[in-house]
């Protein structure tokens, strides 16, 4: 799932998850069965009393900021996905709805046996504690990548440890920020900060069996792909119908359109109403029509 949601602002909660079915799920997969699946992910993701609610646009009110992430994710999920990608999914969310919907996720991982990776800038205390495992970065390298619960004992065994009553995240992000190297209360360099702890993860036991793990996960990855999705005709089916329903209810798309049309239509009608059908008519009528034109002219 990307950061900017992709979402056609006409549609229903219902209609989006519904055509996505039909589009993302294999083409040996009964109609029926796809439907059954888009509502049982739709009440996964706490979206069943929004069922019938517009996403919403301009002029138009419909889900909040945290419904429209769940729906983006709600797509994702359809797949039943062996790795998903979340681009900061509580971006703009508060605190309670970020946790809301992060611990969504994690049910689902579990269920589903699903590896999520997801990036996230400033994480609460009780979204923090939902991760298995944090990866830190900055100035392209890589400071720590392992489990959650070990990343303390890092820090301390390096020099760094977290203060009482803090945030664990707080501090990792305030220890490895090298924006700000002139505000930072730390003491140190944050250049020498982000080598030293770069070096001390490249040779602690955590990056060994990091890599041990990540290859195992590849080997899943190139395993589990797989799986035809609809047809060329079930696609411009779903996609000319999604299409049509958009523009029908789009205002400024479809019926702001016609009527220009149409009155541009009786404009150019207008000008040659009655002028006859021979040719000395329509050449009368014309030199008349530019007469009147200089005639107007001229008074003006």
């Amino acid at each position: 799932m990307t950061q900017e949601q992709a979402l056609t602002w006409t549609l229903t909660v219902k209609e989006t998850v519904y055509y996505s079915a039909e589009l993302q799920l294999p083409k040996s997969m009964p109609k029926s069965e796809k439907r059954e699946r888009a509502d049982k992910t739709i009440r996964e993701m706490g979206l069943q009393n929004s069922m019938n609610t517009r996403i919403g646009g301009w002029g138009i009110k419909g889900l909040s900021g945290g419904q429209k992430r769940r729906l983006s994710i709600c797509v994702e999920l359809l797949t039943h996905p062996k790795f998903l990608l979340l681009d900061e999914p509580v971006s703009g969310l508060d605190s309670a709805s970020s946790f809301y919907v992060m611990s969504r996720i994690v049910k689902l991982t579990q269920q589903y046996q699903m590896t999520v990776i997801t990036a996230i800038h400033q994480p609460s205390s009780q979204v923090f504690g939902l991760f298995n495992n944090l990866c830190l970065l900055s100035l392209g390298k890589t400071l720590y990548f392992g489990p959650t619960f070990a990343a303390n004992q890092f820090f301390v065994a390096n020099g760094f440890p977290c203060p009482e009553l803090q945030s664990p995240a707080d501090h990792y992000l305030m220890t490895i920020n090298s924006d700000f190297d002139e505000d930072t209360d730390i003491g140190n360099d944050p250049n020498e900060v982000i080598h030293l702890l770069a070096e001390a993860y490249k040779s602690s036991e955590v990056y060994m069996d990091t890599q041990r793990e990540i290859a195992t996960l590849c080997t899943q990855l190139i395993e589990g792909r797989g799986g035809l999705q609809a047809s060329f005709i079930t696609q411009c089916m779903v996609l000319s119908a999604r299409s049509f329903k958009n523009m029908y209810r789009d205002l400024g798309y479809y019926w702001l359109r016609l009527g220009i049309y149409i009155a541009l239509g009786f404009a150019l009608g207008t000008l040659f109403y009655e002028i006859g059908f021979e040719f000395d008519s329509i050449s009368v009528s014309f030199m008349l029509k530019r007469s009147s034109v200089y005639v107007m002219i001229l008074k003006e």
